[in-house]
């Protein structure tokens, strides 16, 4: 379970303002218990604009000391898939979030919302429409035109007849739509007669195929919240539009409670995509290899990456909330993980792309032991015992035999320290007949054994290393953001014209300190000089061991 607080989510935002006028002395729901939910549809999994909503749902019921529900919206089976069930309640849970005993299927409610669908009828209030689905798009009218429609005063005990007749599934798929009687000339198109129960034969993962009519989500939500005592239902932006029919149902209809809906902004990062259907599409046609692919921004992939709860409930924390739809930058998103992963992670050395030191003067067949801190910011973990031999793996790049300016690595003549051991200096190298690099040559300073330096000299460089006699073999993932634009969907623009083909480059025959080959996920890791790397939770095995980058050492944000 996640290591989280209940503090995070507690600053005061517009939402907390609503609350404490309402649960106030004479406020709309004095003396009770403040009551939110989370609704996702079950048609895909949970990425980190859902965290957000995630975040506020129970982070307000956590304020409040009180409740909130995790209620799975399967009115529509499209797409809809147990699959999806289990992972949505395994990302919450991940996140550090609880619903106790409160778990809940609206297709739980179908009898109810049909007799609430039958209320409205008898009411005068609802009535079965045969337009066809072009019909009602030719007569929905525009801004100066009211919409219309031949049935809308059909009798009401012929309405009550054939909405039973739907039911049973007399008619064909799209044939007739039960629409709500309110306004067909308001300026909120939502209001214009809106459909609350279409035909739609399509097995449901619940309920089979008892039901061939489902309720339109704008109908059903309501009594869902209303069945569920919920006081508040937060929901984003885009639903605003929809609160006067929230309301108008939660009004003409018995329903147990009245809810209210607070809207707020959607979370939008840059660099990738999170429509659910674009997402799936990713999926589906085979440029990410699943749901829970490093490079997605599911909450299963970014764990997969080494992405925290603490790191994204702190994120979440940070931007804040508001009723203002704007985009932050993916680079915070990092900056907030580099956070947590510089206070938790243990320290390590791993080589990526190995090329051997062999140090000359290094007695042949001798090894030492040196004790290294396992995190500096974090006594109480301890130290680790690495190993020195005349063979060490160094990273490629941290050789040149002919040296760019400012270059402070091993090249001809140049001392570097080997971290946590000693100063080398670099005397050649050794080519194969290509011309590449094979062993690089030095030879060791034994006056300089743990960062002794007796005669004060000051060296510029300190380089990683892996003992050659005792190291365990690596693959290494490196990732990148999978679209090589800022915004790939906007406007007209095809998102998969966008894919960054080096948004991974997975690295085989890395070397890594012999202490890392038990390590299984989900533990992190700082490989020095390089960045933050997990234990990958789906290929690491006894024997394979791969890593995954979280996130490089640089922090970009940060000098922004």
């Amino acid at each position: 379970m996640a290591d989280t607080t209940n503090n995070e989510i507690m600053q005061g935002n517009f939402i907390h303002d609503f609350i404490d006028e309402d649960i106030a002395p004479g406020g709309k729901y004095e003396g009770k218990t403040v009551h939110t939910r989370f609704p996702p549809e079950p048609n895909g999994y949970l990425h980190i604009g859902h965290a957000k909503a995630v975040c506020i749902n129970f982070g307000t019921a956590e304020k409040y000391n009180g409740m909130c529900n995790l209620r799975m919206d399967d009115t529509n089976p499209t797409k809809e898939d147990v699959e999806y069930v289990d992972a949505i309640r395994e990302d919450i849970a991940w996140l550090g979030f609880h619903w106790d005993d409160r778990f809940f299927y609206a297709s739980e409610y179908f009898e109810q919302m049909y007799a609430f669908a039958v209320e409205l009828i008898q009411k005068g209030l609802a009535y079965v429409c045969e337009l066809t689905p072009e019909q009602m798009r030719a007569y929905r009218g525009d801004t100066q035109t009211p919409a219309k429609s031949p049935y809308r005063d059909r009798p009401v005990a012929e309405s009550l007849d054939l909405f039973a007749r739907m039911r049973n599934g007399e008619f064909p798929d799209g044939s007739m739509t039960l629409r709500a009687k309110i306004d067909l000339a308001s300026g909120n198109f939502n209001m214009r007669d809106p459909v609350i129960y279409r035909i739609n034969r399509l097995h449901h993962h619940r309920t089979g195929d008892a039901w061939c009519i489902y309720p339109m989500y704008d109908f059903a939500h309501p009594i869902e919240d209303a069945i569920e005592g919920i006081t508040h239902s937060l929901c984003s932006l885009e639903f605003e539009s929809h609160r006067p029919l929230y309301d108008w149902v939660i009004e003409n209809i018995s329903a147990p409670a009245k809810p209210r809906q607070i809207e707020f902004a959607r979370l939008g990062i840059n660099n990738t995509v999170m429509s659910k259907r674009k997402l799936r599409q990713l999926v589906e046609d085979g440029h990410v290899s699943g749901w829970d692919d490093p490079r997605m921004p599911t909450l299963c992939g970014l764990r997969r990456r080494g992405y925290t709860p603490k790191s994204i409930r702190s994120f979440i924390d940070q931007i804040g909330v508001s009723k203002v739809n704007s985009i932050v930058e993916y680079s915070f998103l990092e900056h907030c993980l580099r956070d947590d992963l510089n206070e938790t992670a243990a320290r390590a050395m791993c080589v990526l792309r190995p090329v051997k030191l062999v140090i000359t003067n290094y007695p042949e067949g001798q090894s030492e032991e040196f004790e290294v801190e396992n995190n500096p910011n974090r006594p109480e973990d301890g130290t680790r015992t690495v190993t020195f031999s005349r063979e060490c793996w160094i990273e490629a790049d941290d050789f040149m035999e002919v040296p760019i300016k400012k270059y402070q690595r091993l090249y001809p003549g140049n001392e570097v320290r080997l971290k946590s051991t000693y100063i080398v200096k670099c005397t050649g190298c050794k080519k194969d007949d290509d011309g590449n690099v094979v062993e690089v040559y030095a030879e060791y300073d034994p006056a300089t054994r743990g960062g002794n330096t007796p005669d004060g000299r000051k060296v510029r460089g300190t380089i990683h290393w892996v003992d050659v006699n005792n190291c365990a073999d690596a693959e290494v993932r490196l990732y990148d953001n999978l679209f090589t634009v800022p915004d790939p969907d906007v406007g007209d623009r095809n998102f998969l014209d966008y894919l960054n083909p080096h948004s991974l480059d997975v690295l085989t025959g890395c070397k890594a300190e012999k202490s890392l080959a038990g390590a299984t996920a989900p533990q992190s890791f700082q490989f020095m000089r390089i960045g933050y790397f997990c234990v990958d939770n789906k290929d690491s095995a006894p024997g394979h061991l791969v890593f995954n980058r979280s996130v490089s050492l640089k922090d970009g944000f940060k000098k922004k």
